[in-house]
């Protein structure tokens, strides 16, 4: 059957759509399918807590939520009083051992120099013995001086970076415990990115690829590259029963899901205008062979 000109045209353009679409579908199988890319994102930073190392209550709060503190930043003072009298206790003994060192030296030098005829030995070993004590009890004296300085030192707690106080509900009044946190600090110069990506993609990224990641709430785009891709997750299959057997999770024989392998992105540029938090959620877009 004969075709009119008409026909012929409607012919070709559907064949010109059906291989446009042909196209586009596989172009977009492939990006979804293999292009390295997750939506699976997370901005991440190292988390400081801030303990005590001494005893006592909290007299002095020098910062507030979520404020920008630098390294060396007052954040809080422990009561030194007792502390002070510590300190001055300790500088006062180690007076007194000082001239209790210097007065029995002083006699054993004044019994050496007059010679065995005059002073028995035994007489002379005392003397260097009573000597040699009154100089370990002064050094004793001086170690505790230092350990009374330290505490007085360690009332004035600092901040060990830089970052932003977090969740604060420290109040003044509070009692300090050694080595129980009373505050958070979120080190602004650890955030990070972890993408997790599936197994299928992992042969397209490599470290130093160049990344976009696109934060949720945001239209600018933070850049990075990938800093390295983690070498190991759990195995559920890995786990053992009480009875020490192996526990393996039954699975379809025709399905298999890919895993998500977390790699980590170094943020090297934000936006003015853009925030970011530990937590956020983004999309992470890994071009690969484009180096930073």
């Amino acid at each position: 059957m004969k075709l009119d000109r008409l026909q012929q045209q409607r012919l070709v353009n559907t064949v010109i759509v059906l291989v446009i679409a042909v196209i586009l579908v596989s172009f977009l199988w492939w990006h979804y399918m293999y292009s390295p890319w997750t939506r699976d994102g997370r901005v991440r930073a190292e988390v400081v807590d801030i303990a005590a190392q001494i005893a006592g209550q909290v007299v002095e709060l020098k910062v507030i939520d979520n404020q920008f503190v630098h390294k060396g930043d007052v954040l809080f003072v422990v009561d030194p009083d007792n502390y002070r009298l510590a300190l001055a206790d300790a500088e006062a003994t180690l007076q007194s051992r000082l001239e209790d060192m210097n007065l029995k030296q002083a006699e054993f030098d004044r019994r050496s120099k007059l010679g065995i005829g005059v002073i028995s030995t035994e007489d002379t070993q005392i003397s260097s013995n009573t000597a040699a004590v009154a100089k370990a009890a002064y050094q004793e004296a001086v170690a505790n001086r230092d350990i009374a300085k330290l505490n007085m030192d360690r009332t004035i707690i600092y901040s060990p970076v830089n970052g932003y106080v977090t969740n604060l509900v420290l109040r003044i009044g509070d009692y300090a415990i050694p080595g129980q946190a009373k505050l958070t600090i979120i080190d602004s110069d650890s955030f990070w990115v972890a993408g997790y990506f599936d197994e299928t993609k992992l042969s397209y990224i490599h470290p130093g690829d160049y990344t976009k990641i696109k934060l949720m709430g945001f239209n600018p785009v933070v850049e990075g590259h990938v800093d390295s891709i983690s070498r190991g997750i759990a195995d559920q299959n890995a786990e053992t029963t009480s009875l020490g057997l192996q526990s393996v999770d039954p699975i379809f024989t025709w399905v298999r899901l890919a895993q998500r392998i977390p790699v980590r992105i170094h943020i090297d540029r934000v936006p003015e205008d853009v925030t970011i938090s530990a937590g956020m959620t983004c999309t992470v877009v890994v071009e690969s062979g484009v180096k930073k």
